[in-house]
């Protein structure tokens, strides 16, 4: 059950967390935070992504990086009896909650830094220049699959799509393949670069750099197409191979 602290009214302690937007990276994150708080036993995954309506894998990613920084603590519930599957997490406020201090997040501020850099200049170089940067540290991501034994012309592109899926999902972007219209694609449930890139959608180019860079590495050419974006105003971002 809930657990209310009798130290300070919610109100307070909301507009104080929303106050301190760079903490959490997006409004999402410091909901959680919030909801959280209310339990004194913890929260799971599966109940943020039940509370948010979102896939489990972008509340697991919500509630880990509130747990890197310090704000939430993980526990493993293990049941006596329950067989070998994989013990659920739950996690925890730090403290009661009430008092904490906020650290700059260095990476908010290099987002902010590259919004506001590539708005300086004209979209199309903006475009060709976070695709770039996006290109190559895919390569450098692929570099890491070597251990799999994966070379270039080597492996399906359905199986190379979910290699670079679950390299994104590392990464923060809750990502999976699909298909639709005959057409492979990867579905990012989590744009990690948050509202910075509802602010300025060409970063959107990094992740189509990403993909392509991992894709050129462990498949071959292909010519990656955003698809569906939540800057466009869909509910999730897409990229169509």
């Amino acid at each position: 059950m809930p657990s209310k602290s009798a130290n300070h009214t919610s109100g307070s302690f909301t507009a104080t967390v929303s106050a301190i937007t760079s903490a959490f990276g997006d409004p999402t994150r410091r909901a959680v935070y919030l909801f959280a708080r209310d339990y004194e036993t913890g929260v799971t995954a599966a109940q943020v992504a039940a509370k948010f309506d979102v896939h489990p894998n972008v509340a697991r990613h919500h509630l880990d990086k509130l747990a890197a920084g310090g704000y939430l603590e993980v526990a493993v519930d293990r049941v006596e009896g329950g067989g070998a599957g994989r013990p659920s997490k739950r996690y925890r406020i730090v403290g009661d909650g009430a008092e904490f201090t906020f650290p700059v997040r260095s990476e908010d501020l290099v987002l902010s830094l590259l919004g506001k850099a590539l708005a300086l200049l004209p979209t199309k170089d903006a475009e060709i220049m976070a695709e770039q940067v996006g290109q190559q540290y895919g390569a450098a991501m692929a570099a890491g699959f070597k251990g799999d034994d994966i070379s270039a012309g080597h492996r399906s592109l359905r199986s190379a799509l979910q290699a670079v899926a679950d390299a994104l999902t590392a990464h923060g972007f809750a990502a999976h393949t699909d298909q639709r219209n005959n057409q492979l694609r990867i579905v990012n449930n989590h744009c990690p670069f948050g509202d910075v890139a509802i602010e300025h959608p060409v970063i959107c180019a990094v992740d189509r750099g990403m993909v392509k860079g991992m894709l050129t590495a462990i498949y071959g050419d292909t010519s990656p197409e955003l698809s569906a974006s939540l800057p466009q105003g869909d509910t999730f971002c897409a990229t169509t191979i």
